[in-house]
C-alpha cells in the first residue's frame, strides 16, 4: 500500500468518533499556533497548513480571523476539508510539492505532519519556500512510555515513522535553513486523555502528566506535543 493509499483508507469512513478526535486535537494544535505567533511578535493574515487532513484545524484557525489554505495527500480528506467552507482553497497534493508561489503566506504550519513522512526535511523546506514563517507540531515519542511494544504499534498503525525527540526536531528545523523563535510543550487537556481512556482514568492521567511537566521530567518519561515556531535566516 502507498503512502497515498494508507491515508485514502484512512478517512475512508465518515466515522464521527473520530470526527470528534480530530475536533479536540485541532483545538490545542490551532491553540499552540496562535501562542507561539504571539510570543514571536507575529500577526499572519494569511496561512497555509500543509498536510491538513479534513480541515479540522484550519476550521479553529479561521475562527482566530486568519485567511486559510490547505494542501493534503488524501484526495478525499481534502474534500472534507473543502466541504468546511472555511478556507479560501483546498487542495490535493502530491505529498511533496505545495502548489503555490514562494513567500505566499504569512505563515505554514505543519501540524503532526513530519513524523508521518520518509524524509521529512525536502518537505520542511518546501514549507519554508513558501512562507517566512513555519509553524511545527510533532509527537515527542522518543521516550520511555512509547518505546513500549503496544505503544510503538499503536503509533505505527496510525502511520508514524519517525518517533522524535525535541533535539531531531531543532536539527531538521536549522537544517531547513530556519530560525527558532519560539517553543513550547503541551501535557495535553483533560479532554484529550478522558477520550479513550473515560472520565476516571483520564483524570489520573491527566493530573499525572500535569505533575511531570511541571516538574521538567515529562518529556523522557511520556509522549508530549511539541511546537516550534521558526522563520528563515535572513
Amino acid at each position: 500500500m502507498s503512502t497515498r493509499e494508507f491515508y485514502e483508507a484512512g478517512y475512508a469512513v465518515g466515522d464521527p468518533r473520530m470526527g470528534h478526535w480530530r475536533a479536540i486535537g485541532a483545538r490545542s494544535k490551532a491553540a499552540h499556533v496562535e501562542t507561539l505567533a504571539k510570543r514571536a511578535g507575529l500577526t499572519p493574515r494569511t496561512v497555509v497548513e500543509i498536510g491538513c487532513g479534513d480541515g479540522a484545524v484550519l476550521a479553529e484557525m479561521a475562527a482566530r480571523g486568519w485567511v486559510v489554505d490547505g494542501f493534503e495527500l488524501a484526495e478525499n480528506a481534502a474534500r472534507r476539508a473543502k466541504e468546511r467552507g472555511v478556507a479560501r482553497r483546498v487542495e490535493s497534493f502530491d505529498g511533496e510539492h505545495v502548489p503555490a508561489e514562494p513567500d505566499a503566506y504569512d505563515l505554514a504550519v505543519l501540524s503532526h505532519v513530519l513524523e508521518h513522512v520518509p524524509d521529512p526535511l525536502p518537505l520542511l523546506k518546501e514549507a519554508a519556500r513558501v512562507a517566512p514563517n513555519v509553524l511545527v507540531e510533532v509527537p515527542l515519542e522518543d521516550n520511555r512510555s512509547a518505546r513500549r511494544p503496544p505503544k510503538r504499534k499503536l503509533s505505527e498503525g496510525a502511520g508514524h515513522l519517525h518517533a522524535f525527540n525535541r533535539a531531531d526536531v531543532l536539527r531538521l528545523v536549522n537544517e531547513a535553513g530556519l530560525e527558532p523563535r519560539g517553543q513550547m510543550t503541551d501535557p495535553l487537556p483533560y479532554e484529550h486523555h478522558a477520550f479513550f481512556s473515560g472520565a476516571a482514568q483520564g483524570a489520573v492521567k491527566w493530573a499525572a502528566r500535569q505533575a511531570m511537566h511541571k516538574a521538567g521530567v515529562a518529556e523522557r518519561l511520556v509522549t508530549l506535543h511539541y511546537a516550534v515556531l521558526a522563520s528563515k535566516r535572513v
